[in-house]
Parts: structure tokens; C-alpha cells; sequence
């Protein structure tokens, strides 16, 4: 990995614990989102869960919170995870992004999806939670972190559901995002769309349970 002009190389902790991530990763300076943002938010659930969830990067209640998955999506998350009969405390949640990218809009700070750079900025945080976790499942939730991990090549509505090859984990799988739920207008169309997420999330407890 190359770092950007003008930006230093994450300094990643070679034996990752989920206390010395969390410490090294709020000295991150590897691209430009830590200004603006709050703080970090790394990754949270036990070292030794066999599924990993990653979405795309901290909201504005992450970032409040420190803590991921806590706000909106978080909470359509739940429910699927709830349905699925897989436990979120049996699950590590994070994200491909570490620090919450935004623009404002009056006092209002609306979601903006970072740059391609600013991905890449953050991947090595996601790799030591990986070595760290050691997941047998790895579910990327959306495109960002889909494609971060497996490439510009990796379709949702093409890939969801379906076991990918792939070095990350023994299974690897894609699907919605959770907040990509909450932008569905019709009733109709929202609850499909939480079918199809909670199908997704049935599938992996059936991989790894079998």
C-alpha cells in the first residue's frame, strides 16, 4: 500500500486487540475524514465471532456514539439479525470506513460516500479486524464494502446471496446495505426489501451451521 501525498501510512498494530485498534486508530491520519468527524468508530463484538458484518462508514449517530450500527440502519439491522436468529452480540460489526464522511446542510450533517482514496486510506484498519476476528463468514453489506474487498467487478443485486471465492473468510457473501431500506418509499417495496436482507442473513446461519 502507497500512501496519498501528504498523508502517512496507517500505523496499524502488528498483534491487533480490540483496545489497542481502538487507541491506534484515533491517531489515523491516513486521509482527511478524521478532521471533520467526531472520532473513530472501529469495529465491535467478540475477537472469536464466526460472522462479520461490514458496512460502508460510520452515520451521524455512530459518530456521536462511537459505537457502530447504533442509529437508523442499526436498528433495521437488529431486525434482521433478530428474524435471522443471529445474535448481535455473536457478531462483529464494522465498517470498510473508520470515521464519518458528511456535508452540511444548515445544522444538518448529511451522509456523503467517500472517495475511492479515502477507502483505501482506511483498508489496512478492516485487515488487522479480520486477522484479529479470524471470522468464518464474512457478510459485506453494500457496495462500498463489497467492492473495496472484492473489487469493482462485485454487483449487489447480481452477487447478493450467493457464496464468493474469495481469501477473507471461508464463507463471503454480499447483500444490501441495511440503510438502503430506509430510503424504499412504498410499504410494500420496504418490507420486500427486509425479506430479501433477512433471506440473506438466514442463508449464513445456514452455511456456518451446517
Amino acid at each position: 500500500m502507497k500512501a496519498r501525498p501528504g498523508y502517512p501510512l496507517p500505523d496499524v498494530p502488528a498483534d491487533p486487540t480490540p483496545d489497542k485498534l481502538r487507541e491506534a486508530a484515533a491517531r489515523c491520519r491516513a486521509c482527511d475524514l478524521y478532521e471533520p468527524a467526531t472520532q473513530v468508530v472501529i469495529g465491535e463484538g467478540p475477537p472469536g465471532a464466526r460472522v462479520m458484518l461490514v458496512g460502508e462508514q460510520p452515520g451521524d449517530r455512530e459518530d456521536l456514539a462511537g459505537q457502530p450500527f447504533v442509529g437508523p440502519a442499526g436498528r433495521v439491522l437488529d431486525e434482521a439479525l433478530e428474524r435471522a436468529e443471529l445474535p448481535r452480540e455473536d457478531v462483529y460489526l464494522t465498517n470498510a470506513v473508520k470515521h464519518f464522511r458528511y456535508k452540511l446542510r444548515g445544522k444538518r450533517r448529511i451522509h456523503q460516500r467517500p472517495d475511492r482514496w479515502q477507502v483505501s486510506a482506511c483498508l489496512p484498519w478492516l485487515d488487522a479486524e479480520l486477522a484479529m476476528v479470524r471470522p468464518e463468514a464474512v457478510v459485506l453489506m453494500g457496495a462500498t464494502a463489497a467492492q473495496a474487498l472484492l473489487g469493482p467487478q462485485v454487483r449487489i443485486g447480481r452477487d447478493r446471496g450467493h457464496r464468493l471465492d474469495s481469501e477473507l473468510a471461508s464463507l463471503v457473501t454480499v447483500t444490501a446495505h441495511p440503510s438502503s431500506i430506509l430510503r424504499v418509499r412504498g410499504a410494500d417495496e420496504r418490507h420486500a426489501a427486509m425479506d430479501a436482507l433477512v433471506t440473506d442473513l438466514e442463508a449464513v446461519v445456514g452455511w456456518i451451521s451446517g
